[in-house]
């Protein structure tokens, strides 16, 4: 019986201590497991809001820049920053900013020095403290920076006040203080803290941890002075994971982004499975092995789909279920990781719906418009544009208020959406601005699209009681064929609705040349008139070789312009300007001038030239042509004869009859003429023959490639038989090989002109020219008759 005992006592014991061992260990194991899990879900959740307050900062630094963009695109606001008109300034920049809820904002000028400023610490006349460091990041891709200012955190946009050319920088921004710190732990769930460091100062916090532990993570950040990774502190006797993200340091600053995730709080969950594991152990040490064997499985299953539970919501899958029908404290967990996994899938979609829709509207916004069209235009699909602005939502704001603008702008988009076809979208790009993109449709085609939508938006809204009509005006544009990418195709858009807006229909497709080509036909038709007394236009001869005496007797001049910011510009480019805006006529008033003195200087050397340049129709039509020309060959004492003037056919066919007058007016003055690019113009033989002319000059197009067996040597060598039939001289030009000299040599072409023989130079070097050319000598001043 003792021995029974014994054994039933020694049985029991060793099963006891047996069953003690696995329970423990499984207690442990399950303890550990959790930890384990609890901790990487701590710090997934750490990475997964660090994305969210990431994105969260990008939005608000779009807004910004976007909210600066406009504020500097405004002319009105150039003009006051041109004028130093403070109060329009300051006006402009505290309305701004409330638009798009900046807490500060700033004008510095070039020079880094504080124009306006609504920062205390910013005085208008000083340096802006961080001038050096915005302008580098300027240099480093978008102006976006986070510095320390009033001992805070802030993070700044900056755009360039341009009129074109760079004439201040608008500065906004935020703090980025407990309010943000809240926002963020909304958001993710997440303690979040910034520390701003600033050179002589202590660290400031911003948190949303209770004050007693404030010190504590001051005093840990100080250990480590700079962001190490994913760490575990305590703080105020309550463990944290922490991770820190360095926003931004520079010369005696830096901030620090700090995300908290309580390990005792995900764990406090876990206290009461604690102590039904200790209940299950007694049970189990009373009850039997196979018992305590399936409670240990009832309990590390459900532990292990928890883990891997966790390990997905790591990973972004939110949309997973965990499958647990218990109604213990797993069975609670598994449902507060399934509602964690809802809320952060509803919070990443809401923060994702909102980077990319107008919150007003619910209409995509500019950045998801640019996705749609780059789609597009990476699908090679033809795409029409209407950009469409609000003309007068100031008047619709004074008779509603805010309210009253959204109101209007939401009845707007139901309007434009009613009429929307499969495959079209609608955006809000800006406040008063919408943008229609039209599948499969060019902009000409588009154009009925407009003219509809212009309809639409006709009929009066009604706002506070008021009917009010709403002025539109809409700019078409279509790719490809007015751009190729979609920036070029939003940019030429809106030229075209800024074309529109002074349309009496409101309705305007693009027109080509009107972007940044126009911008600089603007500024070259502005200074063409201006470039004869700024300096900027210079005289070139390109010398005309006689083939009969094998002398310089002639030289042409070519008029060449430096432009003070463009540089040399091609007569190919301002010649056609000048034409078009009237200014031909001052440059015609100058080169004649400029030859006269030249030859006159010449003259005086005892260098006889006879110098040709070219007369516009403009110049023919003028009735002062004769009457400057004469006064100006008395002046300097030049003979008719050394002015040769050339007239291409285009410019007879203007007006033939009073052209053909002041030619033959000009000629009584002895100056000689010539027909300037024959064989490209349109004008008849007949015609030529009525002409006062001495000279006729076959066109560089069919000089350039010639050669005996080419389509051109017939027309060439026609056109010089021609002429000497009728008693006219041939001058060929673009002659730039000898074997052309040779084949015009051999057709009995009187002179020549090209690059073969000397590139168009400065009068200086033009008079070196020939004295190293003694073979092409020209002939010494001829002896008063």
């Amino acid at each position: 019986m003792t021995r029974t005992l014994s054994f039933h006592a020694r049985l029991s014991w060793t099963l006891a201590a047996f069953l003690l061992v696995v329970i423990g260990a499984l207690y442990f194991s399950v303890r550990l497991v959790t930890e384990a899990a609890v901790s990487r879900q701590a710090a997934e959740r750490l990475d997964s809001g660090l994305r969210v307050f990431e994105r969260l900062i990008d939005i608000r630094s779009r807004q910004l820049r976007d909210g600066v963009q406009v504020l500097v695109a405004d002319f009105g606001f150039k003009e006051a920053v041109a004028t130093g008109d403070t109060l329009t300034l300051q006006s402009a920049m505290a309305n701004q900013a409330a638009r798009i809820n900046a807490s500060e904002a700033m004008l510095i000028g070039l020079d880094g020095r504080v124009l306006a400023s609504s920062l205390s610490n910013a005085v208008p006349g000083d340096t802006f403290r961080y001038a050096a460091e915005l302008r580098d990041a300027r240099g480093q891709g978008p102006t976006l920076l986070i510095v320390v200012l009033d001992q805070q955190a802030h993070l700044l946009v900056e755009a360039e006040v341009r009129a074109p050319l760079p004439i201040a920088r608008v500065v906004m921004g935020f703090a980025m203080d407990e309010a943000l710190a809240h926002e963020l732990k909304e958001l993710t769930g997440l303690d979040v803290s910034f520390l701003a460091k600033a050179e002589g100062n202590s660290e400031q916090l911003a948190t949303t941890l209770k004050s007693e532990a404030h010190a504590e993570l001051i005093d840990g950040w100080r250990r480590h002075e700079h962001a190490n990774g994913i760490e575990e502190l305590t703080l105020d006797g309550e463990r944290y994971l922490n991770e820190d993200v360095v926003l931004s340091q520079g010369d005696g600053y830096s901030v620090i982004a700090l995300a908290h995730s309580s390990l005792d709080d995900a764990l406090a969950g876990f206290h009461q499975l604690d102590m039904r594991i200790l209940l299950i152990t007694l049970v189990g040490l009373i009850a039997s092995l196979l018992g305590a064997l399936m409670l240990a499985r009832s309990l590390s299953g459900p532990v292990n789909a928890l883990a891997q539970a966790a390990q997905r919501v790591g990973r972004g899958d939110y949309h997973t279920p965990i499958e647990l029908d218990r109604d213990d404290e797993l069975g609670s967990l598994a449902k507060a990781l399934n509602q964690m996994q809802r809320g952060i899938a509803e919070r990443e979609q809401l923060i994702a719906h909102n980077m990319l829709h107008d919150d007003v509207t619910g209409l995509p916004n500019r950045s998801l418009a640019a996705e749609l069209l780059s789609r597009a235009v990476e699908a090679g699909r033809i795409t029409a544009v209407l950009h469409i602005g609000i003309g007068n939502l100031d008047a619709v704001q004074d008779s509603g208020g805010s309210e009253g603008v959204d109101q209007a702008l939401r009845e707007l988009t139901q309007r434009l959406q009613a009429g929307l076809q499969p495959g079209d979208h609608l955006a809000r790009m800006l406040s008063d601005e919408f943008l229609l993109i039209v599948s499969d449709t060019s902009a000409d085609n588009a154009f009925s699209a407009a003219v509809a939508v212009q309809q639409a938006l006709a009929l009066p809204v009604r706002v506070a009681e008021l009917e009010m009509r709403i002025e539109a005006h809409i700019g078409v544009a279509g790719y490809p064929d007015d751009a190729g990418s979609v920036d070029e195709l939003l940019r030429r858009a809106r030229i075209a609705m800024q074309d529109a807006a002074q349309m009496p229909d409101g309705l305007q497709l693009y027109q080509h040349g009107r972007d940044d080509a126009h911008q600089r036909q603007i500024s070259l038709i502005r200074d063409l008139r201006h470039a004869a007394n700024a300096g900027g236009l210079h005289l070139h001869f390109q010398p005309k070789v006689d083939l009969e005496h094998g002398r310089v007797y002639q030289a042409e001049a070519l008029l060449r312009w430096n432009h003070p910011i463009y540089g040399m510009v091609s007569p190919g480019e301002f010649i056609p300007l000048a034409e078009r805006t009237g200014s031909i006529q001052l440059l015609t008033a100058w080169v004649i001038e400029a030859v006269l003195r030249q030859l006159h200087i010449w003259n005086g050397r005892g260098l006889y030239m006879e110098v040709s340049l070219n007369i516009s129709a403009e110049d023919l039509s003028s009735l002062t042509l004769e009457q400057r020309v004469t006064e100006l060959l008395q002046r300097y004492v030049i003979p008719g004869d050394q002015l040769v003037f050339e007239i291409t056919e285009s410019a007879m066919m203007r007006d033939p009859e009073r052209a053909l007058t002041m030619l033959h007016r000009l000629r009584a003055l002895g100056i000689r003429l010539s027909v300037d690019d024959f064989g490209t113009g349109f004008s008849s033989l007949a015609q030529l023959r009525r002409m006062p002319v001495q000279e006729l000059k076959i066109d560089q197009s069919f000089i350039r490639e010639l050669d005996d067996t080419c389509g051109d040597a017939v027309i060439v060598r026609s056109t010089i038989d021609m002429s000497h039939a009728l008693g006219l001289k041939v001058v060929a030009e673009g002659v730039e090989h000898g074997e052309t000299r040779d084949l015009l040599r051999a057709w009995g072409c009187d002179t020549l002109q090209g690059y073969f023989f000397s590139r168009p130079l400065p009068a200086d070097a033009f008079e070196a020219w020939l004295k190293q050319q003694p073979h092409l000598a020209a002939r010494p001043l001829k002896e008063p008759s």
